[in-house]
């Protein structure tokens, strides 16, 4: 696996997806959809064209789409009151996330990112002059919060978590946002939420953001992601939720670095959100999860916790194989067997193995099942 400055580099994704292209293997590797947008997205995309959105937006992003955003929060199970200055549209949630660090590390600051994770945490601490503190997941992918509690340093500035987590699929709980509170309340500590997955959150459990914590709303930036909402990431438009402070702190770094996002793509999304049903985009992808998870129970490959939500399953692969790495048996998969993964140590700063792979279910149903048949019959 190729490595840049002690983090795996975005190649090793790209590579397994060419890997199972080359191969003409079922490619569940990567999140990115193969089927296509709502087609009400595409028409409100043309009818931007006649309405002259070809220049920059404000800084803080369509008005339209503000008024849309705190409308759809507003109106869900866990309900989200904002207000205007408390959003800011964005290009992306990379950009959110390198963007908010930049506005509050010093040279030297720590950071905490809970391992397995997106590949662009440590590298977008350490490209802003900060230390990455890794803290791994336990065996069943939840905190342990004693352990959690000895990454905590006077240096500590902030904690980076994602829920619904990529690659694990696990949620945090109200109760967790209260525990991660309980021991960070007495120290200047800034979150950093990714909740780019909030509208796939499955078996009737209701997302919670880390934004209904009355103090950590205080502290937090909170980002969330219209291309995962939408299947839409070419479009290059997200938005980030902060307190006014944090708001005008993040602006002020914006400004000199993208100012604003796709114009265009803004006035489309606004209009659709309009339109959007939660709970149907929610159904369809559940169902996408549970035809994977009831076809891999057939095969020795195991789902041992079933997705709580994202877009994402974690399988552990020692039934088939003790002797290969992560690596290896993602790599053989897909060239011998046809079906394309990725492996859980490419989501850690220093693990070089582990026990399980990850798999895709954002794809066509048709797609999931004939590679999880062929996986039956020939694994």
């Amino acid at each position: 696996m190729e490595r840049i400055y002690g983090f795996t580099h975005y190649s090793f994704f790209t590579e397994m997806s060419e890997l199972a292209s080359k191969n003409n293997s079922f490619d569940l590797s990567l999140g990115l959809p193969d089927f296509d947008i709502d087609s009400r997205l595409k028409t409100f995309l043309m009818e931007a064209a006649d309405h002259q959105c070809h220049q920059y937006e404000p800084l803080a992003g369509n008005p339209l789409l503000i008024k849309n955003i705190i409308a759809f929060n507003t109106a869900r199970v866990n309900s989200i009151q904002l207000k205007e200055n408390e959003i800011t549209i964005i290009p992306c949630a990379t950009f959110a996330l390198h963007t908010a660090l930049k506005s509050i590390l010093n040279q030297g600051d720590e950071v905490i990112i809970i391992q397995p994770s997106y590949y662009t945490y440590g590298p977008s601490v350490v490209l802003n002059g900060g230390v990455p503190v890794y803290y791994d997941l336990e065996h069943d992918f939840t905190i342990n919060w004693e352990k959690f509690q000895l990454c905590i340093s006077e240096k500590t500035k902030a904690i980076i978590v994602n829920s619904p987590q990529n690659p694990t699929g696990t949620i945090w709980k109200q109760s967790d946002w209260n525990q991660l509170y309980e021991l960070i309340k007495h120290q200047e500590i800034y979150l950093i939420s990714e909740e780019i997955y909030d509208t796939y959150c499955y078996d009737g459990v209701e997302h919670y953001s880390s934004f209904l914590h009355p103090e950590l709303k205080k502290r937090t930036f909170c980002i969330f992601s219209f291309g995962k909402m939408f299947h839409t990431s070419g479009w290059k438009v997200s938005y980030l939720l902060a307190s006014e402070d944090l708001t005008a702190k993040f602006r002020c770094h914006q400004q000199y670095i993208s100012y604003s996002a796709n114009a265009p793509a803004q006035y489309a999304l606004a209009k659709y959100l309009e339109v959007f049903d939660s709970s149907e985009n929610r159904r369809i992808m559940q169902g996408k999860r549970d035809i994977f998870n009831e076809m891999i129970a057939f095969t020795p490959l195991e789902a041992t916790k079933k997705a709580e939500g994202s877009v994402f399953q974690v399988v552990n692969f020692r039934n088939v194989s003790k002797t290969m790495t992560d690596v290896e048996f993602s790599k053989w998969l897909t060239v011998e067997k046809k079906t394309a993964c990725l492996p859980l140590s490419a989501f850690y700063n220093s693990q070089q193995n582990s026990d399980y792979v990850r798999f895709s279910f954002a794809k066509k149903d048709e797609v999931i099942i004939q590679a999880l048949e062929h996986l039956q019959k020939y694994l």
